[in-house]
């Protein structure tokens, strides 16, 4: 057995590679093939010890990894909420604290394991990042699948099984290289078996992933789509004084689309007034729509009446379309809300919060993932018919991060994906990079081409192969243009959604079953 100090140096080992894994503040930075090893010394640590001690091993562990790729927080929370960097920190430590559980977990799993390892280990971390992404409103941030997001190939099975099978997949391959390395240096002799096990899965998804990425995309009819970066200081975003300002940029670096794009995207609040209760700017935005000869998307926040004449805020994306019979406008309203950020969940309880962090808006959700319709492309064909018009689902910052929301829209009609997003809060850290990254995934899960405007950045476009197409840079003013092609083919995961992981949260629990009926049995005896 291990000395208690080697223990913990393998855990931190673990949590650092499973850190830097990940997207960092430095785009050029491509540490992914490190989480094909990084849980390999995790797996060491917490061989022959107690179920406890794996526990607080595998939570360690998490903890790192966490406190790794999410320190960006404590910036939100300092500039933002005007917390001391004291405080921040203490909260960023209790998140991280939180998400280090399920690692824990994990470690705990797999200490039941022996020739069920090769299976269980895949599945039990599969289960335990469902579940993190569904308990407590849900938070997945950085499931160990995106990784690989670069990894283009490789990940092709996600329009399969979701994010969570390239989790599955990346927690197989370091399951089977800790089994060969702990044979050899245990028996001096190469595992077989793993070892072939390995080879076919790998070279099975390598096969499945060229195949995908070999298939046209092209409906015949691409969308012009631009992207505008505003780069709006988040300190005088919403001062009265600097409203025209805002709008007269976002207005400038439209005006060089007029007839060249058929939809320009403005990012999420985007428009400093409420724009429900504005008919002047409304008016106004029509205009630059007849102008420019395009759709204009774009967030503003929207408010309701609700019982008791309490005013609720709604974080909602306005699509306006020029027409002859007069412009037509969609509006959808964000359903998956920021927690602490546009609203306190278990508020009774957490009443305090308010009092301490300034900002977290009181926000109600939207019911229904609309499907935005931009008039028919490409005037009239040959035989006198107007081409299918596009279809268009909004996700709103935080949203983007849940497979099933964007497969709502696309379940709802949607052949192109918009994602706009305020991600100054930020600041110069990795979180952008991050948020970006998994936008790879959602296009691969549906095959529906994503178009992404930041306010401040990283805004861009991703094919439905998930092949970044443009990616601006941060804290910039830019405006990008792309012809997307249209998403028309419904994959395994739009049409089922996540059996794959459901299946996974099942197996363990069974798993689970046999273990206490076993101990149980155990005692009696």
């Amino acid at each position: 057995m291990l000395r208690p100090k080697a223990v913990v140096l393998l855990a931190a080992l673990a949590g650092l590679l499973l850190a830097i894994s990940f997207p960092s503040w430095n785009s050029s930075w491509d540490g992914s093939y490190f989480a094909f090893i990084a849980l390999i010394p995790l797996f060491f640590a917490c061989k022959n010890q107690s179920p406890k001690y794996s526990f607080l091993i595998g939570w360690f562990a998490g903890l790192v990894y966490f406190a790794g790729t999410l320190y960006w927080v404590t910036i939100s929370m300092h500039q933002y909420g005007n917390l001391p960097w004291v405080a921040s920190g203490f909260f960023m430590l209790l998140l991280t604290s939180y998400l280090a559980l399920y690692v824990g977990c994990f470690a705990l799993l797999i200490g039941f394991t022996d020739r069920s390892f090769l299976l269980l280990a895949p599945l039990a971390w599969v289960a335990l990042e469902y579940l993190r992404g569904h308990l407590l409103t849900g938070f997945p941030w950085n499931a160990l699948g995106y990784s690989q997001y670069r990894n283009l190939p490789l990940i092709q099975i996600a329009d399969i099984a979701s994010v969570y099978g390239v989790s599955a997949l990346v927690v197989f391959i370091n399951a089977t290289l800790f089994l060969i390395i702990q044979t050899a240096w245990d028996k001096k002799m190469l595992a077989r078996f793993p070892a072939l096990i390995l080879f076919a899965v790998l070279i099975i998804t390598l096969l499945y992933g060229h195949y995908r990425l070999s298939l046209p995309m092209n409906d015949g009819n691409p969308l012009r789509v631009a992207v505008i970066q505003g780069n709006i200081d988040q300190a005088i975003k919403w001062s009265p004084e600097a409203r025209e300002k805002t709008i007269a940029k976002y207005e400038q670096l439209s005006f060089p689309f007029s007839h060249r794009a058929d939809i320009v995207i403005w990012p999420e609040a985007a428009l400093p007034v409420f724009f429900q209760n504005e008919p002047l700017y409304q008016q106004r935005l029509v205009e630059l729509t007849q102008k420019g000869d395009f759709s204009l998307l774009f967030g503003s926040l929207a408010f309701k009446t609700m019982d008791f004449g309490q005013i609720s805020l709604l974080n909602s994306a306005y699509l306006l379309s020029p027409s002859l019979k007069g412009p037509s406008l969609f509006r959808y309203d964000k359903m998956h809300l920021v927690p602490f950020g546009e609203y306190v969940p278990l508020q009774s309880a957490l009443f305090f919060v308010n009092k301490m962090v300034t900002g977290i808006g009181d926000f109600v959700p939207g019911k229904k993932a609309v499907v935005m319709e931009i008039p028919s492309l490409g005037g009239i064909d040959s035989k006198g018919v107007r081409p299918l018009s596009a279809k268009i689902g909004t996700a709103i910052c935080f949203e983007v991060i849940f497979p099933e929301v964007v497969r709502q829209f696309v379940q709802n009609g949607a052949n192109v994906i918009v994602t706009i997003t305020n991600d100054a809060w930020f600041g110069h850290s990795a979180a952008p990079y991050q948020h970006f990254s998994m936008i790879v995934f959602r296009a691969i899960e549906n095959r529906v081409p994503f178009a992404r405007a930041a306010n401040t950045g990283i805004s861009g476009f991703i094919d439905a192969h998930g092949a970044v197409l443009q990616s601006g840079n941060l804290f910039v003013d830019e405006a990008r243009l792309e012809s997307l092609s249209r998403g028309f083919q419904k994959t395994v995961y739009t049409t089922y959604g996540d059996f794959f992981a459901i299946g996974a949260v099942i197996a363990t629990f069974i798993f689970i079953g046999v273990v206490v009926y076993r101990m149980e049995r155990t005692q009696k005896t």
